[in-house]
């Protein structure tokens, strides 16, 4: 892999994740053109809808294009969807040579772009950085091959492994820096999910709080099998342009499925499983709904069903250096658990993270 490959991929990387929390359900993507060894355009995948990387990198370009080589994050599209393929455009455009990160593998896509570059003389380079370009699509490459959407289950929870007091006082198990993170993670997400419990106890907002940054909300998804929820819960009663979902099952009352609608919420109606609500096929119409991701922020029950179902894809678990004990103090996830040790859920792929005093693993679901 050459050096400079690497150099203008890089820059086409972090070009890409300028656009993390307005591209869903699209991918992060990047582009560098490059003509005599200088960098004369740049552009990246904005907003969902509008022009992909490789055209804003046309439009920035400071001189004449034709003979120059582009880097993009991600192979160039082949189709006609929000707008003309990009590969069209690279080829009208005189690119000599286009290196990409990785292979698309929507099935639109998924080598077409690539065959139009090399039938129009096009030379072209794949696999550079390809890792760092798989890690930054995750969630689109997930939800592109299933069309379910990539969950993130985040908890908090002390070191020894409480997620609040045996009062149920939880504010704050962790720090303002991990805090922060977290609502990072909503920007980033399309929808966040709790149990009804959560919502009972906190009546959290599930909103995106980030000072001075241009942040959206995540659609609030809340899982309440017979739908309990208070008509004056926070998140019935917010000003967010982001909606809120109701999952519920057939034990809900439909006089009060009528008045959550006259609230503004959207009521998803699914199968009883195990007497609650089914989350497999939740996540099914979640992701016909184009929700590409979901960040699981539910109590010990919810975090318990969602593992058991196999809806988990990532788990961001934070630790604080506090110890409170109590017999009877919750964790982060409930249930009756496994009955052998061999039977544990295990993660891969293990990355550990400092914000501020406390300590985040980041790993994924072993499937």
């Amino acid at each position: 892999m050459i050096k400079l490959d690497i150099q203008y991929m890089k820059r086409a990387l972090k070009l890409a994740e300028m656009g993390i929390g307005f591209t869903n359900p699209n991918p992060l993507v990047g582009a560098v053109i490059v003509k005599n060894g200088k960098v004369i355009g740049e552009g990246y995948h904005e907003v969902y809808g509008s022009h992909h990387a490789e055209i804003n990198a046309f439009k920035n370009v400071t001189e004449e294009v034709k003979g120059a080589t582009m880097y993009v994050t991600l192979e160039p599209c082949s189709h006609y969807g929000k707008t003309p393929p990009c590969a069209r455009a690279i080829v009208e455009n005189g690119i000599k040579k286009v290196v990409i990160g990785l292979k698309d593998p929507n099935p639109l896509v998924s080598g077409k772009g690539i065959k139009i570059l090399q039938d129009a003389g096009i030379e072209v380079v794949t696999g550079v950085l390809e890792e760092e370009g798989k890690k930054l699509n995750e969630v689109f490459l997930k939800y592109i091959t299933t069309s379910t959407p990539f969950c993130v289950m985040k908890t908090a929870m002390t070191l020894d492994g409480k997620i609040a007091a045996y009062t149920g006082d939880s504010k704050w198990v962790t720090g303002e820096a991990s805090r922060k993170y977290v609502h990072q993670l909503r920007h980033r997400l399309s929808g966040i999910m709790v149990g009804i419990g959560t919502v009972l106890v906190d009546d959290p907002m599930l909103t995106t709080r980030l000072e001075g940054v241009n942040s959206r909300d995540p659609v609030r998804i809340i899982v309440d099998s017979s739908a309990k929820i208070s008509l004056e819960a926070e998140v019935l009663n917010l000003s967010s342009n982001a909606k809120t979902i109701i999952a519920t099952t057939e034990k809900a009352n439909q006089d009060k499925i009528r008045e959550l609608k006259e609230k503004g919420a959207e009521i998803i109606v699914t199968p009883l499983k195990n007497n609650s609500v089914d989350l497999t096929y939740l996540m099914k119409i979640l992701g016909e709904m184009k929700i590409d991701s979901v960040l699981l922020e539910g109590g010990s029950r919810l975090n318990y069903s969602a593992l058991e179902e196999g809806i988990v894809d990532k788990v961001n678990a934070f630790i604080a250096p506090k110890i409170i004990g109590g017999e009877t103090s919750k964790t982060p996830v409930g249930g009756i658990g496994k009955e052998f040790m061999k039977d544990a859920i295990t993660l891969k792929e293990i990355r550990v993270h400092h914000f501020g005093q406390d300590l985040m693993v980041e790993g994924y679901i072993e499937k």
